[in-house]
């Protein structure tokens, strides 16, 4: 998540001006505590606890833990304050509340966690970075093919790990050219947060506005030429530094396991229980999920059952030595298990959105959104509140920010509500603080890509944002 060194007093003014939504809804009555001691202490608890996750990277404190404390804190406040008003249960009911909306996003992420660590560990992502390196493409269509496969693969798998599959290829083939190393990783970045923009899968902020029934599935692909013009703005200038040389292959061949690509077409149609559960039955997404890790549990087990007569009758019928070796390679170790690949998750994110999500709902339930929404959403047009938002995302995290404008619930036309959409998931490139995908390349490719190589390009990245605004105005005129 992001990292940086802002004065606490900058950050407590964003906090106080943005970060509090309400994620009650009409979960049940609440008090006006903004000018209460309550609410004030509920503010700086949240502002130190996140300062300290910008600061991840310098005391090596993960970032769940002080979001979970400032949470536990923020609603203790409440449940006290409420309780000696004998509105115990009003407390209790905003609590439950905001438990049920991380509960809904938790397991879908968890489902779509599991699905893109099993295809790791069937070599899937490997397989396609060997076969990247040795195919003797010049620096430049490296350049151009890690950008545009982060910015097809992110809407499916996560912007994160498509970034960092990519930063790998990267590294592979630049070797000592950091230069080159410096701007691709930047191009991967704006790509992936592009690419996660128009899809309710690529990022959680437009998996929260859709789980939110704010835009419908088949809407938010209405943003996928606003977002490819984000990124290829940005793209087609950065390509003008990029050297023609042929890229150096390692001549590794790396080969898929068993059952990888079915493990793709069962998490196709996991999506596809989870899009087609929501828009025909009804149903929250997160059923549609789930059922889809009841299949991959199934497969797990049909794997788990068949692997050991599988290789066997194989390694008999292999045609050559090296065929021979490569079954022998792909067939060891531990059979396919896959409570291993829910391990894996990033549990550390998962833990962390519930801090977020928990701190800001009590923060919201105290009373701050009645005052936020009148600042940006009735003495500003929204479209400028919109942009602002995006804006904001450079520099504090996109998650809090999309809560606080799902959860003032403005009246917005679709257009805006994609418009918002847009910005957030796409103005974290403008830093590399702004978006996971940025913070994690930083720590991939460290000393090489850092803060002073992102923001070089920062006017480049800006041009691609306002031009992607200004096409999403243009194209989509008709929803607003």
């Amino acid at each position: 998540m992001l990292q940086s060194s802002k004065p606490l007093g900058v950050l407590l003014t964003l906090v106080a001006v943005l970060f509090s939504p309400n994620l009650l809804a009409s979960a049940g009555e609440s008090m006006d505590l903004t000018s209460h001691g309550i609410g004030y202490a509920a503010i700086l608890f949240f502002g130190i606890a996140y300062c300290l996750v910008m600061l991840e990277d310098v005391i090596h404190l993960r970032k769940s833990k002080p979001v979970l404390v400032a949470a536990g804190l923020i609603w203790a406040m409440i449940g006290f304050y409420y309780t000696q008003h004998g509105m115990s249960h009003d407390a209790e009911a905003a609590f439950r509340h905001n438990l049920l909306e991380y509960a809904e996003l938790f397991f879908f992420l968890l489902v779509a966690m599991t699905y893109i660590n099993a295809m790791e560990e069937r070599q899937l992502f490997d397989a396609l970075r060997a076969w990247m390196v040795n195919k003797g493409f010049t620096l430049r269509h490296i350049f151009w093919l890690t950008g545009i496969l982060a910015f097809f693969i992110s809407p499916i798998a996560d912007n994160l790990t498509t970034a960092l599959l990519m930063c790998a290829i990267v590294m592979k083939v630049g070797g000592t050219n950091h230069k080159f190393i410096a701007i691709a990783c930047i191009n991967i970045v704006v790509a992936a947060n592009a690419g996660g923009a128009f899809s309710p899968f690529g990022d959680i902020t437009t998996l929260m506005v859709w789980q939110k029934g704010m835009v419908e599935f088949s809407t938010f692909f209405h943003l996928f030429l606003p977002s490819a013009v984000n990124y290829l703005v940005p793209a087609v200038i950065m390509n003008f530094f990029i050297s023609k040389e042929v890229a150096a292959g390692d001549g590794e061949v790396v080969h898929m396991k068993r059952g990888a690509k079915r493990i793709v077409a069962l998490f196709l149609t996991t999506i596809s229980c989870a899009v087609l559960g929501h828009s025909f039955l009804g149903m929250p997404p997160v059923l549609g999920m789930m059922t889809g890790l009841g299949l991959l549990q199934f497969f797990a087990f049909f794997l788990r059952k068949t692997q050991k007569s599988y290789y066997k009758g194989a390694l008999i019928n292999a045609s050559d030595r090296v065929e021979h070796e490569r079954l022998r390679d792909l067939g060891d170790g531990a059979p396919f298990d896959i409570f291993n690949k829910v391990a894996k998750a990033e549990w550390d994110t998962l833990l962390f959105f519930y801090g977020v999500v928990l701190c800001v709902g009590g923060l919201g339930f105290i009373g701050y959104l009645g005052m936020i929404s009148e600042a940006m959403y009735t003495n500003w047009d929204a479209t400028y509140a919109n942009i602002t938002v995006g804006v904001l995302s450079a520099i504090v995290d996109n998650i809090p920010v999309m809560f606080a404008v799902l959860s003032m619930q403005p009246e917005m036309s679709t257009g805006q509500w994609l418009l918002v959409t847009l910005t957030a998931g796409v103005g974290g490139s403008m830093l590399s603080i702004g978006s996971a995908a940025g913070v994690a390349l930083m720590g991939q490719a460290r000393g090489i890509y850092t803060f002073g190589a992102h923001i070089k390009w920062a006017p480049v990245i800006a041009l691609g944002y306002v031009a992607s605004i200004l096409t999403h105005l243009w194209i989509n005129a008709s929803m607003f």
